[in-house]
C-alpha cells in the first residue's frame, strides 16, 4: 500500500497511511490513538500526524474521546443504519453514472482489481481483500466523475472499514459479500440499472454480516 503514496507530499503521504490503517481495520473500533503514539509506529513528525487526525476527525474516521484523546469508533446498529441509508442512496448512483461513462480501460482495471479480490478470498488474505475491494469500489466510483458524491461514499467508508476487519476476523473470507461478477456484466452489456443493482446488493449483503457482529 505504501508504494501508491511515496511520491505525495509528506502530510498527504502521512494522511493516506492512517487512512488505510483505519479504512482497512489496523485500528480496531473502540481502539485509543495519540500522536505521540502514532508518530512513533509511523515514524515520522508530530505536525503531519496531528494535521492527518485532524482531518480524519472532521471526516468521522475518529472522534474525541475523555482526557483528550482521540479513538477509533465503535459501530452501533443506529450508526450502521444511517450508513447503510447512505451509502445504498450513494453508491448505487454512482455505479450508475459509470456505467454511463464506461470504457474499455476502465473495464479491464476493474477486472484485474477483481481478480485480486477472488484471490484474496480463495486464500484467505483479510488485508489483501479490504484493500482490494475498495479499490475495486473507489476505481468504479472515479468513472462517475462525480465529486461530492465520491467524496461522500469516502467518508461513510472510513467509518465502517474497521468493522468490515472485524467481519473477516469472525466469518473468514470464503463468504465475503462479492457481487463484482454481476456489477462487471452489466458493465460491460451497458446496463446502468443492472450495475447500480448489483452494487446495491454487495452493499446490503456487507452490511448484513457487519450486523451479525454487533450482538443483540
Amino acid at each position: 500500500m505504501n508504494k501508491t503514496i511515496v511520491k505525495l507530499p509528506e502530510h498527504q503521504a502521512i494522511y493516506h497511511q492512517i487512512r488505510d490503517m483505519i479504512l482497512f481495520g489496523m485500528l480496531v473500533p473502540g481502539q485509543a490513538v495519540t500522536i505521540h503514539g502514532l508518530t512513533d509506529l509511523i515514524g515520522t513528525g508530530m505536525t503531519p500526524v496531528r494535521e492527518a487526525i485532524r482531518r480524519l476527525t472532521a471526516e468521522g474516521a475518529l472522534i474525541a474521546g475523555g482526557n483528550r484523546r482521540i479513538k477509533v469508533p465503535e459501530m452501533t446498529r443506529e450508526m450502521l443504519e444511517q450508513i447503510g441509508f447512505a451509502r445504498l442512496a450513494i453508491e448505487p448512483r454512482l455505479a450508475e453514472l459509470a456505467a454511463r461513462r464506461m470504457t474499455d480501460q476502465c473495464l479491464d482495471e476493474l477486472q484485474a482489481l477483481d481478480a485480486e479480490v477472488d484471490t484474496a478470498i480463495e486464500s484467505g488474505n483479510i488485508e489483501r481483500y479490504l484493500e482490494y475491494n475498495y479499490r475495486f469500489h473507489f476505481r468504479l466510483y472515479a468513472q462517475a466523475d462525480a465529486q461530492v458524491l465520491s467524496k461522500i461514499a469516502a467518508s461513510l467508508w472510513l467509518q465502517v472499514g474497521p468493522s468490515l476487519r472485524i467481519v473477516c476476523g469472525r466469518f473468514g473470507t470464503a463468504n465475503l459479500p462479492d457481487m463484482h461478477t454481476e456489477a462487471l456484466t452489466a458493465l460491460r452489456e451497458g446496463q446502468p440499472d443492472r450495475a447500480s443493482n448489483a452494487i446495491a446488493d454487495d452493499i446490503r449483503q456487507g452490511l448484513g454480516q457487519v450486523r451479525l457482529t454487533l450482538g443483540d
